[in-house]
């Protein structure tokens, strides 16, 4: 039977069209700017911070930003109980946050991978092993046994990026295996292990690129985490040691100057704090989507 006269069939757009559809109005423009400008604030801190972050005046205390009354254009974001740039410090402050956030992920993301493989794919007490660490772990608060650690191992920057990257490495395991798991029964696989590759060869070879989507998606998704428990720790005293410049120590610091009127103290940093958070969540979303076959065919 001939389609109907009054049927009008539309011509498909170009798939060049469509692709630059996916790449241009689907990415997060808001998220992702405000990460790149955080990471290019981090990388060239010493040339944009006004005033050093950790040698103050005490004759200019508490100096409000330069809009109130009594603010000065010398202190645009105003200075803390020290006397203490607080623009300089956020400044300085966002290379602490991205170097402790992207370390830690890697980190992290490098054990609870390589641990993954080996347990998906060897299987046996092997993966009993693992599975058994990694459910214990699990089992902890993740928060608490950070401050544990810490307390243990002294506040450092890079004492901190070796505990969170110890303390979130199980996310990475228990996602990885369950991906080996099906990815071992494949063809490709069974193939590699006809053809004589050795174990190694395979885990590195065969199923190690077909899991770096999910490891890098997790990472993503892991920073904000990341970010938000080391502030945890600096506010605790457990973290960046001072007079470091680090959000989660500068909020600790203006805790109490909050109850006197000084918000500026705590606003601010908590204010990076969270569209730095935020941005890393709603990319990672957003990544996730774009990386997982099942969701970008929707």
């Amino acid at each position: 039977m001939s389609a109907p006269a009054d049927v009008i069939t539309l011509p498909s757009p170009p798939r060049t069209a469509r692709r630059r559809a996916i790449r241009l109005g689907d990415i997060p423009i808001v998220p992702a700017a405000i990460l790149i400008i955080i990471a290019l604030v981090a990388i060239f801190a010493d040339q944009l911070a006004p005033h050093d972050p950790e040698v103050g005046k005490l004759t200019a205390r508490f100096k409000p930003p330069f809009w109130q009354s009594g603010g000065s254009t010398q202190y645009l974001l105003g200075t803390d109980q020290l006397g203490r740039d607080v623009l300089s410090r956020l400044i300085f402050g966002a290379r602490v946050s991205m170097v402790v956030g992207i370390m830690a992920v890697i980190v992290a993301g490098v054990i609870g991978t390589a641990l993954g493989i080996l347990s998906g794919y060897l299987r046996g007490w092997v993966d009993q092993v693992i599975m058994r660490i990694t459910d214990t772990w699990l089992a902890l608060p993740a928060l608490t046994f950070a401050i544990f650690l810490a307390a243990i191992v002294g506040p450092s920057m890079w004492n901190i990026v070796i505990i969170l990257g110890v303390t979130y490495w199980t996310r990475y395991a228990r996602v990885i295996r369950g991906e080996v798991l099906s990815l071992r029964e494949r063809e490709f696989v069974q193939l590699a292990i006809v053809a004589g590759c050795s174990k190694w060869t395979i885990m590195t070879r065969h199923i190690l690129p077909n899991v770096i989507n999910s490891a890098t998606v997790l990472g993503s998704l892991m920073l904000g985490v990341v970010i938000i428990t080391e502030a945890t720790l600096s506010f605790l005293g457990v973290g960046v040691p001072p007079p470091q410049p680090a959000w989660g120590l500068m909020l600790s610091d203006g805790k109490q100057g909050l109850m006197v009127g000084y918000w500026w103290l705590t606003v601010f940093p908590g204010c990076c704090i969270m569209l730095m958070v935020l941005s890393a969540n709603l990319l990672g979303d957003w990544l996730r989507v774009k990386l997982d076959p099942q969701l970008r065919q929707l």
